[in-house]
């Protein structure tokens, strides 16, 4: 007699009635997929381990059993559709190496967002405290990085500080500067809520995050952050209805930008720190300006690709100006056409629909998606100022936003009238 640790994989009486098999093989998978997600942090360069994680993490849920609920199938249609708009457009270069290869890493991240999706459709609450608690971990290992490498205390600099700007484990300090806000705002929803268990330990892990966005010098980084928080922490209060917790985190939250502001005034001491601050305070830098910077380039390039429905290519782009687009909506036009535009614009507007039903609507869910959505809206926001179609962790925000969508539905009495829950 055989037992079923997952289908379509038996397990012998024997090992079911010594070692718990199953229970080592969903140890075994926790620990894997809590190591794909602190990885994300590791961006020196194009591949990174978060990759080589990546296929075994994947294909070991699979066989655990992952399933695609119908909450996440109109992710799953545009994703699609964007990449046959994407492939589409690269038929003409297929013969070149960089397209190729960039369309095929594209692809992956794609696939990475729709595991995500289904992940954490089930078992929601379990996987996503993993996945924050990982991915938070990861954000004060990259910042404390980035500060140690700003502030020139290793002899190392090079490896977390570039441009003059700390980058931690990134290669850029954009990067570097955004990833570390979802770290920050699970935090603070802790903070705020109560439910962190070692406030002092979340409190100091807030600080390091705050100072490694400071010190990353991005002014998309500094704005997106602050209404990431600004929304969070509204979202927070306006579905509170108790009047010790509003009380609460109006106190916090004052507590958290006094201390935040002691911090900043602290390193702004530092002169080098100083002047870098009113270098890149400046709302437009040197190469924003003028008809072959960033701003004239995408006025220029506008006017072709409205003559051009299958739009340039994939990362010909850069070959036409000798930049990249810095701006993923007018980029996803360029790489994918017309279809390519209009389908990420779609996936934009769905996904901020999906995103602020699931604040305003009261169910188990909504305390991760205050903590997901402000991220990812954040994103949304950098991308008419710079591109984010490669960063890993924009796709497991988006993935996480539509399994939260996902689990709401799949909730008794979400269905339509006369509709059975259940999965695809």
């Amino acid at each position: 007699m055989a037992h079923t640790a997952a289908p379509g994989i038996p397990i012998p009486s024997g090992f079911a009635a010594g070692i718990p098999l199953i229970g080592v093989v969903r140890g075994l998978a926790k620990a894997l997929f809590a190591a794909f997600i602190f990885f994300a942090c590791f961006a020196f360069s194009e591949t990174s381990p978060y990759d080589a994680v990546a296929i075994p993490t994947i294909l070991l849920w699979l066989c655990l059993g992952v399933r695609l609920h119908r909450g996440a199938v109109p992710l799953l249609a545009l994703l699609l559709l964007y990449l046959v708009a994407i492939v589409t457009a690269l038929f003409p270069y297929m013969n070149e190496e960089f397209p190729v290869t960039w369309t095929i890493q594209l692809i992956y991240l794609v696939v990475t967002c729709v595991f995500f999706a289904m992940f954490f459709s089930e078992d929601t609450h379990a996987r996503m405290e993993l996945a924050l608690k990982a991915y938070t971990v990861s954000c004060v290992f990259s910042a404390a990085l980035g500060i140690v490498g700003y502030l020139q205390w290793l002899g190392i600099e090079d490896l977390f500080y570039k441009y003059d700007r700390a980058s931690g484990t990134f290669q850029d300090p954009n990067v570097f500067g955004s990833f570390l806000t979802l770290g920050a705002l699970y935090l603070m929803h802790g903070l705020l809520t109560g439910s962190a268990r070692r406030p002092l330990v979340a409190l100091a892990g807030l600080l390091i995050i705050m100072a490694g966005i400071f010190l990353s010098f991005s002014r998309g980084s500094w704005g997106g952050s602050v209404v990431a928080v600004l929304l969070m922490v509204g979202s927070v209060y306006a579905g509170s209805g108790s009047i010790r917790l509003r009380r609460r985190i109006v106190l916090l939250t004052l507590a958290t930008l006094v201390l935040g502001a002691i911090a900043v005034i602290g390193l702004l001491s530092v002169e080098h720190v100083h002047k870098m601050f009113e270098t890149r305070a400046s709302l437009a830098q040197d190469y924003d300006q003028g008809e072959t910077g960033r701003f004239g380039n995408q006025i220029r390039g506008l006017a072709m690709l409205l003559e051009r429905p299958f739009g340039m290519g994939p990362m010909h782009w850069r070959l036409v100006f000798g930049l990249e687009p810095h701006n993923s909506y007018l980029g996803s036009f360029a790489n994918g056409g017309w279809l390519g535009g209009a389908v990420f614009i779609g996936l934009v507007m769905a996904t901020s629909f999906v995103g602020f039903r699931l604040l305003v609507r009261p169910s188990p869910f909504r305390a991760h998606a205050q903590i997901v959505w402000p991220a990812l809206l954040m994103f949304f926001l950098q991308a008419f100022q710079i591109d984010i179609e490669k960063w890993r962790h924009v796709y497991m925000m988006l993935g996480m936003v539509w399994a939260l969508e996902a689990a709401r539905l799949r909730m008794p009495g979400s269905a339509p009238s006369g509709a059975r829950v259940r999965a695809t």
